[in-house]
């Protein structure tokens, strides 16, 4: 039988990873996270500039005279509308260096803004209060429902309250398609179109709504069909189908180490990875420039090597951007959540803190690292808890979700 007090502390877990890694979102050059923090070791602000950061002209074309005719609602910018390249404003920001680990076309030095600019130390970012949303779809409704959570991410989303700046491609994606008269349920954005729709971003939600159910057979259906809602992901579902038994496992009290290994036997290591991925990135001048055929094959091709088979000789040295990819994609950051809970014996702090302190999406790697840590930790300190921004509020939603849970 799960225990209640493990679902609350993986809720925990999964808000607290997020806020710690929230500074050090997207730092690929660990040379560069070190000078800004030394060493992740509890919550600091966004800082500014943020050297490799690309989130100034990003891209968002809703079709604003057909939403406004079909009475949708399409701006989900806002305050943070001069970071964007849009339909309804214009940039007033050159980016011109193609620059960083990926080679993307980004700003000047002072004004290249930290994805998070503006948050606080403690405070969460839009993935984990997209959760949030969801958690709190649920408590209102006495359970999920589809069409209720979709209604509450569109009010969500355009409601101006949103007080973090970067805006990940599924959400630009899924509301230039809602402008269109999509209906919402089809507003997601593909894999096979769009290589960043397969990031960890698309893992979180369904991950957290798993928590419902009462067996991981069950819990997958729900969670790859939520997923489906917003990301169109081979590569999503298929770390769903893993991530989704660990998690019951832990849940139930399983002894952790001893599941981890069992369910690192099934995941299967990337081909393409390390020198040669980075290589081919900076020849493409950024991977948005790698033709579709080619990149579904750098993010598909697996080799017939397991992660059980590396993680007993494995290194930060040997796994850290060498083996796997710190950005967004579950097939380079599922391996190094392994690897993270593996080194540190699922010790809570210490795997979270190594999680944040190797930089890219360690954010949304970090949230599923905090679900899966905190579900097999006795207790989460209570000053990491207190110390987020939204304790009080957090806490009650955590509280009245984990019923639902039982």
């Amino acid at each position: 039988m799960r225990d209640v007090l493990r679902i609350k502390n993986a809720l925990w877990g999964l808000f607290i990873s997020d806020a710690v890694c929230m500074p050090a979102h997207w730092y690929y050059n660990l040379d560069y996270l070190k000078k800004d923090f030394g060493k992740i070791t509890g919550y600091n602000d966004a800082p500014h500039p943020h050297l490799e950061s690309f989130m100034v002209g990003n891209p968002y074309f809703p079709d604003v005279k057909n939403a406004k005719e079909l009475g949708r609602s399409y701006d989900i910018l806002h305050e943070h509308i001069r970071f964007y390249d849009t339909s309804y404003s214009h940039l007033q920001t050159d980016v011109m260096a193609h620059s960083g680990e990926h080679g993307n076309l980004m700003p000047r030095f002072d004004e290249r803004y930290h994805y998070h600019h503006g948050l606080k130390a403690g405070e969460n970012t839009l993935g984990a209060n997209l959760i949030r949303v969801l958690m709190r779809s649920v408590i209102k409704n006495g359970g999920y429902d589809e069409k209720s959570f979709l209604d509450d991410f569109v009010q969500y989303m355009t409601s101006g309250t949103n007080r973090d700046p970067y805006l990940e491609i599924y959400l630009r994606d899924w509301f230039e398609n809602y402008s269109k008269g999509i209906p919402p349920e089809l507003c997601a954005g593909s894999q096979k179109d769009k290589w960043s729709i397969a990031a960890h971003g698309g893992i979180i939600r369904p991950l957290v709504l798993s928590l419902l159910s009462k067996n991981s057979y069950e819990g997958l259906g729900v969670a790859i069909t939520h997923q489906e809602l917003t990301h169109r992901s081979q590569n999503i579902s298929s770390a769903l189908g893993v991530l989704i038994p660990f998690l019951t496992k832990l849940l139930h009290g399983e002894e952790p180490m001893k599941q981890l290994n069992e369910y690192a036997k099934q995941i299967p290591l990337i081909k393409i990875h390390g020198d040669e991925l980075t290589r081919m990135y900076h020849d493409h001048k950024g991977p948005s420039n790698i033709p579709k055929e080619l990149m579904w094959k750098i993010h598909t091709e697996f080799s017939d090597e397991y992660l059980d088979e590396i993680l007993p000789s494995a290194t930060d040295e040997s796994m850290i951007t060498k083996r796997f990819a710190t950005a967004c994609y579950p097939e380079h950051g599922v391996p190094l959540i392994f690897y993270f809970l593996y080194k540190n014996g699922f010790d809570f702090k210490s795997s979270l803190f190594d999680n944040a302190n190797a930089g890219g999406d360690n954010v949304h790697r970090g949230i599923i690292l905090g679900l899966l840590s905190g579900a097999s930790a006795k207790e989460i300190p209570e000053s990491l808890k207190e110390s987020l921004i939204e304790y009080r509020t957090l806490k009650d939603e955590i509280n009245a979700f984990a019923e639902y849970c039982k």
